[in-house]
């Protein structure tokens, strides 16, 4: 097992992990998708384990159900305990994403996930994200 800075979440069958810097938006944008039907699987650090060849992830016991909301605090929120884990995003300045990216994959604990980047403040990102969640560019919306 190990632990991981980042924010995943359960959205549309899938799991998916937000990494990037401190204030990179990882949180914000969790939030944005929960109000669009995605389930917070855990904020701030991830708990990530290599079971049967696929990854887990869950939250540390003591921010089970905690998204920090920043101007708001700590905030009770639906979670799940566990999911699988299945793509990568990692959270970048616009500048930093593709216009017309090359498909990427990255292996923790031995295992390959599809990884994507985008810039979290754009007001498409929820759309952007979840559209990857349905299976990526060519997925039907």
């Amino acid at each position: 097992m190990i632990r991981l800075h980042g924010t995943a979440i359960f959205w549309e069958g899938r799991g998916i992990l937000l990494r990037g810097a401190p204030g990179s938006g990882k949180s914000d944008l969790a939030l944005r998708c929960l109000d669009h039907g995605a389930v917070l699987v855990a904020d701030d650090q991830v708990e990530i384990l290599a079971r049967e060849g696929a990854l887990l992830a869950r939250p540390p016991a003591a921010l089970a159900g905690r998204l920090e909301v920043r101007g708001i605090g700590l905030c009770a929120v639906p979670h799940r305990a566990e999911t699988g884990l299945d793509l990568l995003v990692d959270l970048v300045a616009r500048e930093a994403v593709a216009r017309l990216p090359e498909p990427a994959r990255e292996r923790i604990c031995g295992i390959e996930l599809p990884l994507w980047r985008l810039a979290p403040f754009e007001a498409s990102a929820p759309a952007k994200l979840r559209r990857l969640a349905l299976g990526g560019p060519d997925a039907p919306a």
